[in-house]
């Protein structure tokens, strides 16, 4: 399994923050996305510009808190966990991925691409958080 962590601070009200991060409809954003396809209200599937779909289980939702779910394809499966935390003026995130890939030639790259996942997925809300007004 590979575990990865990502902590950020943005300038800005946790509310702010955990809207955007959490909504399935304003993912415009998101630089990685080409659709969210939602099927109720603890379950919606990614899709990458390319068309590759990812689902996702809501396990834990705690607003302005803590956001948990499952997710898999056909490459991995596995958990991620978003803690927001306000702090003053700031708000910090701490989003942490364990996943496991399901082909056995991935798993010395899992690790690697996660990181790279999350980089860009800080650097895109980043962005979104700077040039948006709520």
């Amino acid at each position: 399994m590979a575990v990865s962590n990502i902590k950020a601070v943005f300038h800005c009200d946790v509310k702010k923050v955990w809207n955007t991060v959490t909504s399935l409809h304003n993912y415009a954003w998101r630089s990685d996305l080409g659709k969210i396809e939602i099927k109720d209200e603890k379950s919606f599937v990614e899709y990458t510009k390319d068309g590759y779909a990812t689902t996702f289980t809501i396990t834990v939702t705690k607003p302005c808190e803590r956001w948990e779910f499952d997710m898999g394809n056909d490459n991995m499966k596995g958990h991620w966990t978003g803690i927001f935390t306000q702090k003053g003026d700031v708000t910090e995130l701490d989003f942490t991925e364990s996943v496991d890939a399901k082909k056995a030639f991935m798993k010395p790259f899992l690790k690697m691409y996660l990181r790279k996942q999350q980089k860009q997925y800080i650097l895109d809300l980043q962005k979104e958080l700077a040039t948006s007004s709520n």
